[in-house]
Order: C-alpha cells, then structure tokens, then sequence
C-alpha cells in the first residue's frame, strides 16, 4: 500500500520537532509511515497558494501544537486552511505541560504524540 500523503503543520520555532517527527516515519519498527507534504521554505507571496495546494493532495493533516502555536500566524492558518479544504485533522502536543488548543482546530483532536496515535489518525485515512 502506498503512504498516505500527509500536510505537517507547525510554527518555526518547533522546526526541530517537525524534523524529528518526519523522521520516525522511516524508523523500522515505526507502524505508519507518510510523505511529508509540509511547506519548509519560509513566506513567499505565493505561500498561501502553495499550501493550500499542498493541503488540497493531502489525505489528512498533522499540527504539531506547542506553545509557540498562538503567536505562529503561518501555522494558525495552514490548520484554518484544513479545516476550509475539509481535510482529516490532527493536533500533536509536542511539548511537556502546554495543553492549549488553538481555536482554530475547531473540533479536531489534540492528542499526545504516540505512535498510537498517529498510526490510528493514518490507518483511518
């Protein structure tokens, strides 16, 4: 079965655990794997356009939520620009204590970041 195409969303200063993140994808003994969809070049005056066409190939999308989330504009949103193209959405927390759900996830999930977790989220895609 070919992997699931999956947009990453997450603010700039979490670049580091995106890294991480897509990188247990190719981890043997990881039970998912994905092509990261994610936008890695900084703004440009076509960003938007490329993300939501990146988001619109996508099966589902993937926000890795941290405390830097609330003032991250770009990532805020890549979220609201899932939640437009009706895509599968799933928050992340990635960082110890800091449970605040961003609005605009709506009504999306925000879970610990598990391999369960995000196994289940791509085997339902």
């Amino acid at each position: 079965m070919p992997d699931k195409v999956i947009f990453i969303a997450f603010a700039k200063e979490d670049e580091a655990a995106r890294n991480l993140f897509s990188g247990q994808r190719i981890n043997a003994r990881s039970p998912y794997s994905f092509v990261d969809m994610s936008v890695k070049e900084p703004y440009s005056s076509q960003w938007k356009e490329r993300v939501r066409t990146r988001v619109r190939r996508s099966a589902g999308v993937i926000a890795l939520i941290s405390s830097n989330t609330p003032a991250a504009t770009g990532q805020l949103w890549e979220i609201g620009c899932a939640r437009d193209e009706g895509r599968p959405l799933l928050g992340l927390w990635i960082e110890d204590g800091y449970r605040t759900k961003p609005a605009a996830l709506g009504t999306a999930p925000v879970k610990a970041w598990t391999w369960e977790a995000v196994s289940v989220f791509i085997d339902a895609l």
